[in-house]
């Protein structure tokens, strides 16, 4: 093969998306700290899900249009920081693609280089022996191996090999990793991808293994996203008849980016445009979000929304002309039943990432407007900021990540929303940290004095968590078994091991209580009982009495404790 197309191009993305989801809960297990957090692959295969769900149907052989959709894609379907490192990696590649319709193998070495560069631009703090590496090297090590005759086969194989390389040296750059005796879960999964897109140019396209046990592999993932939603017929059966309206002040209707964002909240999706109408049909567990976009663009002039949760009974679209054009005498006598509901725009809007029913009713005291499901085990993607932000309808957006793996996600956000909607990320990496940070916020306050007062509020807390280990480990000098609850201070300092819950909290307590601790926050895990809240105010008030406790039901999942230390 000489030359690669839009055809090759998305079938080469597709058999690599398979090969990842084939293989997600192996990277996921590749985690090196034991706390069950280890969603790597499970993001990077969302994020990689989303994309093909873009390009899978499109014939283009253009292959410029085929990576610009792709690459939008899974930009705003990004999910944490290893989902969006491979969205910014097929970002480079996109960008490096506009205007060529195909490659030779010369193009592909210098695009491929291209993307690696443009991906450590998109990391705000980019480390060596991660996912970063494997990308640089391989395309480095194609560069020096390029010869003029090589087929486009030849080259890519030297790409995949080289990343393999790679990715078995990133232990000797990361001491953590050879601590545990892992490679980089980032770079193993990034290397599946190329693997499947290797495989496809050597004439076996990766299909999708169903009915596997490979879920079982990692069952902690359960409490994180519903990954099979997009072969599941359940939610909302939507449809509706839009006049478009960008004349009278809605915004011009683009089909490829409008096909593109309703293809990441739902599927069987049925687009039929014609100049002053559009038509839609998809299955969505958020109509409302849709419909809310869909506005945008016009009036409409007929919705359908059932909920096939409930009915379980197959919706059919019928009313399609035989040419694919919309009856636009019916059109005319449908009635109008959805009005513009929209707020008021307001001058400030507070959102922040949170997971249980306790954690959600104290962000809402401190004054958050919107919340974001997720956190460990569940990184919301930066689709699902956006349509926060344009829920509240302010003119600044406060964000509060409140996890580190969420930061990239929200700063993703950002960038996409650019001069639409002004977007602060506070850069949050603890529930507790996004707390304290919230209570500071000001309304009399400009956005300039709101961030660096936000930021400042970042360092008056010390943090800590109490969470189960999920492996065997020894992680600096500390023997973790299985099962045993560890004491962590921030986000992944461990500093000891105990069978029971209480023992743990109590050693982390005694690690971050000093003379200048005044007041002590502690969640409670959706596992803890009352017996143990009991236990925990009597020898609290025994061994820190200068100390106030505000002890109270967070209800999160996997973490018995969360803490805060003012």
């Amino acid at each position: 093969m000489k030359t690669i197309d839009g055809q090759i191009f998305k079938n080469m993305v597709i058999s690599g998306s398979n090969n990842l989801y084939n293989s997600y809960p192996e990277v996921d297990a590749l985690n090196v700290f034991p706390i069950p957090d280890g969603d790597t692959g499970t993001n990077m295969n969302l994020t990689m899900v989303s994309g093909v769900k873009a390009i899978q149907f499109n014939m283009s052989e253009d292959l410029s249009y085929i990576a610009k959709l792709l690459a939008s894609a899974e930009i705003h379907a990004s999910y944490g920081n290893s989902g969006s490192i491979l969205a910014f990696y097929f970002k480079g590649i996109s960008d490096s693609l506009k205007g060529r319709n195909e490659i030779d193998v010369k193009e592909l070495s210098e695009i491929l280089e291209s993307a690696a560069k443009s991906t450590y631009k998109g990391v705000i703090q980019p480390v060596e022996g991660t996912m970063l590496t494997v990308i640089r090297e391989s395309a480095q090590k194609l560069k020096e191996s390029l010869t003029p005759r090589m087929s486009i086969e030849e080259a890519f194989s030297i790409y995949v090999k080289a990343a393999n390389d790679s990715l078995e040296r990133t232990p000797n750059l990361l001491p953590v990793l050879r601590e545990v005796g892992v490679v980089d879960s980032g770079g193993a999964g990034f290397v599946k991808v190329i693997e499947g897109m290797e495989s496809y140019l050597l004439g076996n396209m990766v299909e999708r293994i169903q009915g596997t046990s490979l879920e079982e592999a990692r069952p902690q993932v359960e409490h994180a996203v519903q990954a099979k939603f997009e072969e599941e017929e359940f939610g909302y059966c939507t449809e509706f008849v839009l006049h478009l309206e960008s004349d009278n002040g809605k915004r011009v209707f683009n089909r490829a980016r409008f096909v593109n964002y309703l293809s990441s909240h739902g599927n069987s999706l049925v687009v039929i445009d014609d100049e002053d109408f559009v038509k839609v049909h998809v299955h969505t567990l958020r109509p409302g979000v849709i419909l809310n976009y869909a506005q945008e663009f016009g009036e409409f002039k007929r919705i359908k929304c059932e909920n096939m949760t409930e009915q379980h009974h197959e919706i059919l679209v019928n009313d399609e002309s035989k040419n694919g054009e919309i009856d636009k005498s019916d059109l005319k006598t449908a009635p109008l039943i959805v009005k513009d509901t929209k707020k008021e725009r307001k001058k400030y809007a507070l959102i922040a990432t949170s997971s249980g029913k306790g954690v959600d009713e104290l962000f809402k005291s401190v004054g958050v407007d919107e919340l974001v499901n997720g956190g460990q085990t569940n990184n919301p993607s930066a689709q699902d900021f956006i349509d926060a932000a344009e829920k509240v309808n302010a003119e600044t957006v406060f964000i509060f990540p409140n996890n580190s793996n969420i930061l990239m996600s929200a700063r993703q956000a950002k960038e996409i929303l650019g001069e639409k909607q002004d977007v602060v990320v506070v850069p949050t990496k603890t529930i507790m940290q996004g707390v304290v940070s919230a209570m500071n916020f000001n309304s009399e306050l400009s956005k300039e004095e709101n961030e660096e007062t936000l930021t400042e509020a970042i360092g008056s807390v010390k943090s800590g968590a109490v969470t189960y280990s999920i492996k065997d480990t020894n992680l600096n000098n500390v023997h973790i078994k299985k099962g045993e609850f560890m004491a962590i201070r921030e986000t992944k300092d461990i500093i000891s091991s105990h069978k029971d819950k209480l023992d743990a909290l109590f050693a982390l307590l005694n690690s971050v209580i000093d003379e200048d601790s005044s007041v002590v926050t502690i969640l409670m895990g959706d596992d803890v009982t009352k017996k143990e809240a009991d236990k925990i105010l009597k020898k609290f008030e025994k061994e820190f009495p200068l100390v106030e406790l505000d002890l109270r039901e967070g209800n999160q999942p996997v973490y018995s404790f969360l803490l805060g230390v003012e």
